[in-house]
């Protein structure tokens, strides 16, 4: 395996579904847009015929009356409501006496990636996906990874105003939502936030990785919600959804003919570019 001279990451290669994968994780105790988008340059810098990428993980849910979202839900970044799929809400103009505008419109996911997903979302409509049932079969198989099973404890939804009073929200089947997943440089603990973008933007959750890549790394955002993105926040739930996030990462490369040519990640335009810029 042939690694460029200034690429730090450490890289995991397989194969799924007929596919060549190369996998790559942010530096332990690193997150945010610029860490993401750094490492994605130094993957594209070593293997320049990537032809789709998929970020995998994590992230905040933003329930709402519309979005019945809950913990241990998949939310996937396509296009919707005007937005291309991730929203880098940080990014624009404050103007005093006036809201804060955002400025920065990102790159819609693949299309190859948009279609793979369109077809996923076809299926388990017909069909329910059990991909909990999945993610169980591996921890059977492989029951050192204890912290990756579900949280025994109750999902609770706390009131945005009053952090004392719950509604238990407990579920035990996963939902799959299209739609926008918000990202910044801002780890959101705060129910307040998370309305007021809910509420504008129809956002479904929070995220902070997204926007450092979708622009010179076109990719598809795939993530597990671990928490609501209030000050009841904690990690309970984080392994265990980034093994259900994963799982529909696998679904989605094997609705994908591994012999289709697309257009590579280092062969648009813009992904030139914004390599190069940030070399």
């Amino acid at each position: 395996m042939f690694v460029h001279n200034h690429d730090f990451n450490v890289y995991q290669l397989g194969s799924m579904a007929g596919h060549n994968v190369i996998i790559a994780s942010l530096p332990y105790g690193e997150y945010g847009t610029a860490s993401a988008a750094r490492v994605a340059s130094d993957m594209l810098s070593s293997f320049p015929n990537i032809r789709m990428g998929l970020l995998v993980g994590i992230a905040g849910g933003a329930p709402s009356p519309k979005n019945d979202i809950r913990l241990g839900d998949i939310v996937v970044g396509v296009p919707t409501d005007g937005e291309n799929g991730v929203l880098q809400y940080d990014f624009g103009k404050a103007v005093q006496e006036r809201k804060f505008q955002v400025t920065r419109m990102l790159d819609p996911p693949p299309m190859l990636l948009r279609n793979a997903a369109s077809t996923l979302r076809n299926s388990h409509r017909l069909n329910k996906h059990r991909i909990h049932d999945e993610v169980d079969a591996v921890l059977e198989r492989y029951p050192l990874l204890k912290e990756f099973q579900r949280p025994p404890s109750a999902d609770r939804l706390f009131k945005s105003s009053i952090v004392y009073d719950a509604n238990n929200r407990y579920h035990e089947s996963c939902l799959v939502w299209y739609g926008t997943i918000a990202s910044a440089n801002r780890l959101i603990k705060d129910a307040t936030i998370r309305d007021e973008l809910t509420t504008e933007k129809n956002v479904l959750c929070f995220e902070m990785e997204a926007g450092g890549v979708m622009n010179h790394f076109p990719c598809l955002v795939v993530r597990g919600i671990c928490d609501y993105s209030d000050t009841h926040k904690n990690d309970s739930w984080q392994g265990y959804v980034a093994m259900v996030a994963a799982v529909y990462a696998k679904r989605l490369l094997q609705t994908i003919p591994p012999h289709i040519h697309d257009i590579t990640v280092r062969q648009s335009p813009r992904a030139r570019s914004q390599l190069q810029s940030h070399r």
